[in-house]
């Protein structure tokens, strides 16, 4: 995002029906699936308890949202703080590892994290299994990060990167194509993340490619974003599509939608659609690292089963505009039926998914090409 550097400083106040929901999770949860929650930490009086949890999350809506939905009410209900770090995903893996190789207690007790990334660090054999967390119960299957038979990570919900666009700048309504960034009228007023994250499938099926031709043969993909260089993009994190944005210096972009629906709950006309060629859909997770002593590990597992409760992922997943991994739950009136919100198959079917493994292999070298064309 990117999300892999997303950090940022956004505000964006989260309604006070919204922070009630979050603080109420506690009670909701206990009829809806979250009685096991209750029963495992009544269970947990004799486990000592530490002063706080520290999880790493992305700022602005992101943290807000997990603070309302989650963090708030598991503090109301353990006594315990919750401290957010904002250290950007790639940051804080290598510093997480090298604990774990030394034998050094981690900085951070969970981890908000990209699937991808998340599984980069499964592998390497620093996770925690979390598969004996009681609200896993009810969850989709694409919780259980692909090819594994435990819960190193657990899924908690995906999301799509749109194609956002300006209301004012197409008054004849959304664009059809991710090829308008092309248009030249558009030159200097589009954007993408700095490293082209959500857009490599993307680029290649409008380079003349297909989904088959991924990640074998990605030249269809830069040659497509060799001449979208020639528009002078804008390249940069999820803070500053909104900031962009706002200040009327952009009209098309791919971002994730939570930016674009953040953006438009702020007052800025911005709308976004999914293109005919399709959109990137990813997932996000949460994982504990190993290392943590054993009363902190009981109370990191404690917050990530708390977040898995139905009430305590509605109110953060609400907040994003993200379809979580539990289905049956509400979703904002504003995305019901929208093909960026995929909540069937059908809807999934629409969009471009990348095997994780496909990801996890390929995705920093995508990476180091797309920083090559754009710096070229």
């Amino acid at each position: 995002m990117t999300k892999t550097t997303l950090t940022g400083t956004r505000r964006f106040l989260l309604p006070r029906r919204r922070l009630l929901a979050g603080a109420g999770a506690l009670g909701a949860s206990a009829t809806i699936g979250g009685s096991a929650l209750l029963s495992r930490l009544a269970r947990a009086q004799d486990v000592e308890k530490p002063e706080e949890i520290i999880v790493r999350a992305w700022g602005g809506v992101w943290v807000e949202s997990l603070d309302a939905g989650v963090s708030q009410p598991f503090t109301a209900a353990t006594g315990i703080a919750v401290r957010h770090d904002l250290t950007e995903d790639n940051e804080i893996r290598p510093r997480i590892w090298s604990a774990v190789d030394q034998g050094r207690v981690p900085p951070i007790h969970v981890n908000w994290d990209t699937t991808t990334n998340a599984t980069k660090s499964a592998l390497r054999g620093v996770t925690e299994d979390l598969s004996d967390l009681a609200n896993l119960e009810g969850l989709l299957p694409a919780a259980q990060p692909a090819g594994f038979d435990s819960y190193p990570i657990v899924n908690t919900y995906s999301y799509v990167y749109v194609l956002a666009y300006r209301e004012e700048a197409f008054p004849e309504g959304p664009p059809t194509s991710w090829n308008v960034m092309l248009e030249e009228r558009f030159k200097g007023r589009v954007a993408l993340y700095d490293d082209g994250i959500g857009f490599h499938p993307v680029a290649v099926i409008l380079g003349g490619g297909t989904i088959d031709d991924i990640p074998d043969n990605m030249e269809p993909g830069w040659d497509w974003l060799r001449r979208l260089k020639a528009q002078e993009p804008l390249l940069g994190e999820d803070p500053d599509f909104t900031t962009w944005f706002q200040n009327g210096e952009i009209d098309v972009a791919c971002t994730i939608i939570s930016n674009a629906r953040e953006a438009k709950m702020n007052g800025i006309p911005v709308a976004w659609t999914v293109p005919q060629e399709g959109a990137k859909v990813d997932t996000d997770g949460l994982w504990i690292p190993k290392g943590l002593p054993e009363n902190e590990l009981y109370w990191a597992k404690e917050y990530v089963n708390f977040a898995l409760s139905p009430a305590a992922m509605e109110t953060w997943c609400n907040g994003l505009g993200l379809p979580p991994t539990r289905p049956g739950l509400t979703p904002p009136e504003d995305l019901a039926g929208d093909p960026a919100y995929p909540t069937t198959q059908e809807d999934f079917a629409r969009l471009i998914s990348v095997p994780t493994p496909v990801l996890v292999e390929h995705e920093a070298d995508w990476f180091a090409k797309f920083n090559e064309i754009m710096q070229g």
